[in-house]
């Protein structure tokens, strides 16, 4: 019964989706159903840039609040969609615009780098952004004499800054569902699962990174996923990837590191409110222009350092 009335739900929302010329996009830590009707799935930017590719008027985008509006500033002439408006990014909202001006106050010949999870209006007082992905490569950007101010993740900053050798301000911000995972966790996979692969997000706390096999972007986890010659791979990252890595890789073994490393925001959205955002289109996230022309000049940045 159940599986009929998601089958009848995935049928309306392809229909509502050509009705729109909409796109679905469907971050990594999605649950499966949202995953499987997502015409896209990834991470937060990669969505973003691949739907600004698209001709499609509408984006749905199945995420949290801030890759709405990284959607939005992409692609100013389309409709935003966030089918959940409640879907926040806790380490997102561990820094204000207003609280980067008084850090920037203290160092003003810093350069402030950005992680791209962050809000529009942190994105707009920063002079580049970074993903998880080409951190390092956007730091060694970075003239060696600037100081460098580093927000919101002090894990991912951390990381980082061990492997350029660059000194970096680092903001107390954190990811709440990375940074449960221990080394006591490292420890328990590696006695359960001895072949495996180890691999964990860099937003882990510094000292499980250092234990890891690997440590990459989700789109690096699905990449060393695929290339290594393991059978059975350890996910150190939010649930969800999982759903993708099994998909892509249905020869090999995929282990979850923590039962505690599920973000509750990212299982907001759920097929019916996706339908429900297609016929209403009621919650539609936009950036005052002012806001996202300054963040675009900060994506571009990035993008000019290499990624």
């Amino acid at each position: 019964m159940a599986q009929t009335s998601t089958n009848r739900l995935k049928r309306e929302i392809e229909k509502w989706k050509k009705r729109r010329n909409a796109v679905i996009l469907g971050h990594n830590y999605q649950i499966k159903s949202i995953q499987e009707i997502s015409d896209f799935t990834g991470d937060s930017l990669g969505l973003s840039r691949k739907a600004a590719e698209t001709n499609a008027e509408v984006i749905v985008f199945c995420g949290v609040h801030f890759m709405a509006e990284t959607a939005a500033m992409l692609s100013p002439e389309k409709t935003v969609l966030l089918p959940e408006p409640n879907a926040g990014c806790p380490m997102a909202d561990m820094i204000t615009a207003d609280q980067l001006r008084d850090l920037k106050s203290k160092h003003p010949d810093a350069e402030v780098l950005c992680y791209v999870n962050s809000s529009a209006e942190v994105k707009a007082e920063s002079d580049r952004c970074c993903t998880s992905a080409n951190a390092a490569e956007v730091v060694e950007a970075v003239p060696p004499e600037k100081e460098i101010i580093f927000v919101p993740d002090k894990y991912l900053g951390a990381w980082t800054a061990e492997k350029t050798g660059r000194d970096m301000i680092l903001w107390e911000g954190y990811c709440p569902t990375h940074a449960c995972i221990t080394t006591d966790d490292i420890d328990k996979a590696r006695g359960e699962h001895p072949e495996a692969m180890i691999m964990v997000h860099p937003e882990c706390l510094t000292e499980v990174c250092r234990m890891a096999d690997v440590v990459e972007s989700t789109s690096g986890m699905c990449r060393a996923a695929s290339e290594t010659d393991k059978k059975e791979v350890v996910v150190g990252t939010e649930k969800g990837l999982i759903n993708r890595l099994e998909a892509e890789n249905p020869e090999k073994k995929f282990f979850h590191i923590s039962p505690a490393a599920i973000c509750p925001n990212m299982k907001l959205n759920t097929l019916e409110k996706v339908l429900w955002e297609l016929q209403e289109m009621e919650h539609e996230i936009t950036v005052p222009e002012d806001v996202a022309e300054r963040a675009r000049e900060s994506l571009q940045a990035m993008i000019n350092s290499g990624n």
